[in-house]
């Protein structure tokens, strides 16, 4: 049945952080779990394509979507398990992230604290395993549920069922299997600090914080002193990933750059990509469209109704520049839309 709340040829330049302009051929937005899974159905019928939407904090469109663009909407946040200091907290997909942080922030819980400021909706932070200042969803992560398109029934996946890594996950290596509608995260009152990075061990300067929230506003300060708010400035955050090389790799760097920012990890070494990228001159580089961040080489930024084709090529110029200098090929973070008109591979 063709959903109630169908709209055609749909605009979607407001539907991404990056903000370049393309349309949908249709788009539903969901507010239940029966609107995306009726959706779904419909398309499926129809035989079109399916491109899910929640914040648009890591999603380029580079050109139309010929099939169907499903913007998850599903609100609601509730605690449950609440035991002594533990509590796990769901979020619907369509919760916005900064704002679930500072929920749990203000009710003493720790635990995601470190993650606020990011931009996007909850059911997309486990597809990227957002992470920052030392901490990973995955670290308070307990399960989710989602609606699997394959096997046609809602489904639990825990922790080791989403194969998480580092800003990977299950839902990169099958993105048209699963859809998430809520997760479930476990939080603590009496949960340790997270303040090994060095902005943030500087701010507290050896004090434990008062609370979660105080953690949470270091963070919202540290973040906005390097990167620009996407409603002012269009941006998908980090645009690429921090590349991991081999202990061998990073030796023979490091006799030719021994200034090189990197860090050590148990299966090699992860180097700083805002580093690489800003040592080959890219930082503040801007064109008539698109650009480099002044103050953060890693953010890609869209100045004046730039297109996908135009973040794209940009990004192609800093990674084919970092490859012929370092040999470390780095890999974008936000996904492209259509799939087809991503980063080609280095020649």
């Amino acid at each position: 049945m063709r959903p109630h709340n169908l709209i055609e040829n749909a605009p979607l330049q407001n539907l991404s952080t990056m903000a370049t302009p393309a349309a949908a051929r249709y788009l539903v937005e969901a507010t239940d779990t029966g609107e995306a899974k009726a959706a779904l159905a419909w398309a499926q019928e129809e035989g079109l394509p399916v491109q899910v939407v929640g914040g648009g904090s890591n999603l380029i469109f580079c050109d139309d979507f010929p099939g169907l663009v499903l913007h998850m909407a599903l609100k609601g946040r509730h605690w449950t398990a609440m035991q002594g200091d533990c509590a796990t907290l769901v979020l619907a997909a369509g919760e916005n992230w900064h704002r679930a942080v500072l929920y749990a922030a203000a009710a003493g819980y720790r635990g995601i604290e470190n993650l606020a400021l990011i931009p996007g909706t909850a059911g997309a932070a486990p597809v990227q395993n957002i992470g920052a200042y030392g901490v990973e969803l995955s670290d308070t992560f307990v399960s989710l549920s989602a609606w699997d398109r394959q096997l046609g029934e809602e489904v639990v996946l825990t922790t080791e069922d989403c194969r998480f890594g580092y800003r990977d996950s299950l839902f990169k290596h099958e993105p048209e299997r699963y859809l998430i509608l809520e997760i479930r995260l476990a939080l603590s009152r009496s949960r340790p600090w997270s303040l090994g990075y060095g902005e943030l061990s500087q701010w507290f300067e050896g004090e434990a914080p008062s609370s979660p929230t105080a953690v949470a506003e270091a963070v919202m300060a540290v973040r906005r002193r390097k990167l620009p708010d996407p409603a002012q400035l269009p941006n998908t955050g980090s645009f690429f990933k921090n590349p991991v090389v081999s202990q061998e790799q990073w030796e023979s760097l490091q006799r030719q750059w021994p200034e090189m920012v990197a860090y050590p990890l148990d299966d090699g070494v992860k180097l700083a990509a805002g580093w690489l990228i800003d040592q080959c001159g890219w930082k503040g580089y801007r064109n008539r469209t698109v650009g480099v961040h002044h103050r953060q080489a890693l953010v890609l930024v869209n100045h004046s109704s730039g297109t996908g084709a135009d973040v794209l090529a940009l990004a192609r110029r800093i990674r084919d520049d970092v490859r012929e200098r370092y040999g470390v090929t780095l890999e974008m973070e936000p996904g492209v839309v259509p799939s087809g008109c991503g980063l080609t591979p280095p020649a």
